[in-house]
């Protein structure tokens, strides 16, 4: 039974990306604003971390610099502000399914970002360093079949759907042609921002290296951030108001189902069986969202969605498997020390969607 646990978890863990990809979807179409959602989701998730880090931390003692205060608060600008804000819009003109299939992308991104900058070795006469350049190449394909095909739609199995929309007319004018294609690259500039922000963390938490406190840091700087953007584009005071509906409902979950319960069982997983192992685990995500989009949304799922999705998981798998493979092979003592090991798996982290 203890061997069963991390399969259940894991499960676990996409079934909370899959509400949170639904919730947030339906509240959106209801008219939540995208830059006020991110907002109290952030006000959220920093009334949950920085409790939780001060009392986790309580008997140790940090050095927080000036500088260092900059670059955490310039890297939660990158990864946390600008990704999610731009994910939200993004979201709001595609669809569910689109954004869980988006998320495929982050490790693959990471390693293209890290191939970049020199934290990753690509050798190209290996099998292993064929299959991450095809694994790139098919995520990009996957990305384009999103956004430029439609092919026939998968009609939704029930007629009646609780979260249906409520105007038609206003959700297939949002969900026009150019605004999809918008949406979808919108999706993959906001994971590439995540990604970069993974690839950054590591040389940042070797100069602060307490990971809870760190987060609650960038916590509370992302929410002053989002306050500020909010305050900029949202001057409709109705859209700051917090009401009995969706809305309030994706923020309570965003900021404490997925911060909290997600970030917990993530790192539990990943300490059992390793980053792989839960990054393997991302399209199961994809499944439960084209289902939940189906039966609970009444969405018509199209052709090229489901192709895009399988596409984006097949370039997931061939670079997971080039790393894999590449991990587990002997390296001479200097190029241990020329490569850096921050980002060797490139699994998804807590609470990006």
């Amino acid at each position: 039974m203890e061997g069963k646990k991390p399969y259940a978890v894991i499960i676990l863990i996409q079934l909370i990306y899959t509400g949170l990809f639904v919730i947030s979807k339906v509240a959106l179409d209801e008219g939540l604003s995208t830059f006020t959602f991110l907002f109290y989701r952030q006000l959220t998730s920093t009334v949950l971390l920085v409790p939780l880090a001060i009392f986790s931390e309580r008997n140790k003692t940090y050095s927080l610099s000036f500088w260092l205060s900059v670059k955490i608060f310039m890297h939660a600008l990158i990864g946390i502000t600008f990704s999610l804000n731009i994910y939200n819009i993004g979201l709001k003109y595609t669809s569910a399914t689109v954004g869980s299939a988006a998320t495929n992308c982050i490790p693959v991104i990471t390693f293209f970002l890290a191939l970049l900058m020199r934290m990753e070795t690509l050798k190209l006469r290996r099998m292993l360093g064929i299959s991450k350049i095809l694994g790139i190449g098919i995520c990009k394909a996957g990305v384009i079949t999103i956004a430029l095909y439609s092919g026939p739609h998968l009609n939704p199995l029930i007629k009646y759907h609780h979260f249906g929309h409520k105007n038609n007319a206003k959700h297939s004018s949002l969900h026009s042609k150019q605004n999809w294609i918008t949406g979808t690259f919108l999706l993959i500039a906001a994971n590439s921002s995540w990604s970069l922000w993974m690839v950054l963390q590591g040389r940042l938490l070797k100069e602060f290296p307490s990971k809870v406190l760190f987060t609650a840091i960038e916590s509370v700087f992302s929410a002053l951030q989002s306050f500020i953007i909010a305050a900029a584009f949202e001057r409709d005071v109705s859209k700051w108001k917090l009401r009995m509906d969706m809305g309030l409902v994706a923020i309570a979950y965003s900021g404490f189902i997925v911060t909290g319960v997600s970030f917990y069982l993530q790192s539990w997983c990943i300490e059992k069986k390793g980053p792989v192992f839960l990054a393997m685990s991302t399209p199961l995500s994809l499944v439960f969202t084209i289902l939940c989009s189906l039966f609970l949304l009444g969405d018509a799922i199209s052709l090229g969605s489901v192709l895009g999705g399988i596409l984006m998981v097949g370039g997931l798998y061939g670079v997971l498997w080039g790393k894999r493979r590449e991990n587990y092979e002997p390296k001479p003592a200097e190029e241990n020390a020329g490569v850096c090991n921050e980002n060797k798996d490139f699994a998804p982290t807590d609470d990006h969607v």
